[in-house]
Formats: structure tokens, sequence, C-alpha cells
């Protein structure tokens, strides 16, 4: 791995980790995490819509 690639990822995360923390200080950090428990409900009630039973009953000739 090229030391350019080594800088770009390193910047990249942490410029990931100024983000995380600017959005969970002060009064973002409640609006933030209320944000991302809701998403993640919502992602919970979709993937459990899509476990419903796939029904192949029908006879299907080759």
């Amino acid at each position: 791995m090229t030391t350019t690639k080594k800088v770009m990822i390193g910047l990249g995360v942490a410029g990931g980790a100024l983000l995380a923390a600017w959005l969970l200080t002060g009064d973002r950090g409640k609006k933030t995490k209320e944000f991302v428990s809701k998403k993640a409900d919502d992602l919970k009630q979709a993937i459990n819509k899509k476990k419903t039973g796939f029904d192949d009953s029908d006879v299907h000739y080759v």
C-alpha cells in the first residue's frame, strides 16, 4: 500500500471521527441519537417485512 493511500485512509478515518464527535456534542447529540434510533427501528421493521414466507407451491416444468 502506498503512502498516499495510507494518508487518504487516515484522513477519512479522522474526518469520520470529527464528524461523529461534532454530531454527538451539545444539543445535536440528543437529536442525533433520536434520529439514529428511529432509522434503526425503521430498518428492523423493513427487514422483518421481507422475511415473510416464500410459497412456491406451483409446479414448474423444465
